[in-house]
């Protein structure tokens, strides 16, 4: 009977031990812990372009973790670099490539998605069927963005006919997206672009869209809308005539959010002006910083597409989470 007795004291002793066990921190469940673990707030700064994103992941990770809050600012990719440098903010958001001299002063950086700069022409410029047709070459962009030497609508479409001027609008702001246009228009920096500038993404691609005669650019969730996946009222995406053959053919054209972010994925739109968009830091991140860029790299990744960015590839993925180890 003693034995017995002793036998059930012993299942009761383990089974009150098991309970305390799972109730205890280190035996909760993962979202209990996804909810308690982190909490503090990050400042963010930085890029027009990649601003919409980062308040959707900003969002999504606060759902998963109550107690982090976040500070979001846009402004020009100028302003999360020097905001970051300056030690303004924890994380600085930075649609173009880092600089040497950027690492040197202690930047570290990941890329976190892709991204590509599109022309932009009014809706109702009058010759837009036939611009449509036969597309921009980079060589015509040139001569329109960097040496001056087409600024009629004629020039453009080879007749001399039309002498309707091309208003040409630019980023006055520093930009990633404008640096990209620069690069591809066969300059070196953004100060390379001539036009009128306009301070803004939502700015400029407004500016185009009420100007008949004008031209400009911007990136790809800004021209296109999110819901029906076509081109911004307003404004019209003039292919990319990237053989420069004097046609648009069909894997040139980009007229519906879709066909543009596979381009971009694929390569089959030219980088530049496609491009990473990085997040910066000052120094390598640690912390609550840390967890949440791994979390862009793994979990956030799955809200991309949505927002109208591109994500990156698996192995793109791996590498940036293995530098930031």
């Amino acid at each position: 009977m003693k034995k017995r007795i002793w036998r059930i004291l012993a299942v009761l002793v383990i089974l009150t031990s098991l309970l305390a066990a799972c109730g205890s921190p280190t035996g909760g469940t993962a979202e209990e812990a996804n909810s308690t673990d982190l909490q503090g707030t990050l400042t963010i700064s930085g890029a027009f372009a990649l601003y919409p994103m980062m308040t959707v992941w900003a969002e999504e990770f606060s759902r998963l973790h109550p107690d982090v809050y976040f500070d979001v600012q846009g402004g020009g990719a100028g302003k999360g670099m020097t905001d970051t440098i300056t030690g303004a903010v924890d994380i600085g958001m930075v649609s173009r490539a880092i600089k040497d001299e950027e690492i040197a002063k202690g930047i570290f950086w990941i890329p976190v998605t892709k991204d590509a700069v599109f022309p932009i022409i009014s809706a109702e410029n009058p010759f837009a069927e036939r611009i449509m047709a036969q597309g921009l070459s980079q060589e015509v962009i040139h001569k329109i963005y960097i040496s001056g030497e087409i600024t009629t609508w004629g020039e453009v479409l080879g007749d001399p006919a039309i002498s309707d001027e091309i208003h040409i609008f630019t980023r006055s702001d520093a930009a990633g997206a404008a640096e990209q246009w620069a690069k591809y228009a066969g300059g070196e920096a953004q100060e390379d672009l001539l036009g009128i500038g306009v301070n803004s993404e939502p700015s400029i691609v407004d500016t185009v869209s009420k100007d008949p005669l004008g031209i400009g650019y911007g990136n790809l969730n800004s021209i296109f809308d999110m819901g029906s996946g076509n081109a911004v009222v307003g404004i019209m995406v003039p292919p990319l005539d990237v053989n420069a053959d004097g046609v648009a053919n069909p894997e040139e054209v980009f007229t519906q959010k879709k066909v543009a972010m596979q381009a971009i994925a694929d390569g089959t739109y030219p980088s530049p002006p496609a491009r990473f968009e990085n997040l910066v830091t000052m120094g390598k991140p640690e912390g609550l910083t840390l967890a949440f860029l791994q979390w862009i790299l793994t979990d956030g990744q799955q809200y991309l597409e949505e927002a109208g960015f591109v994500p990156l590839t698996p192995e793109q993925q791996t590498a940036a989470l293995e530098k930031l180890e």
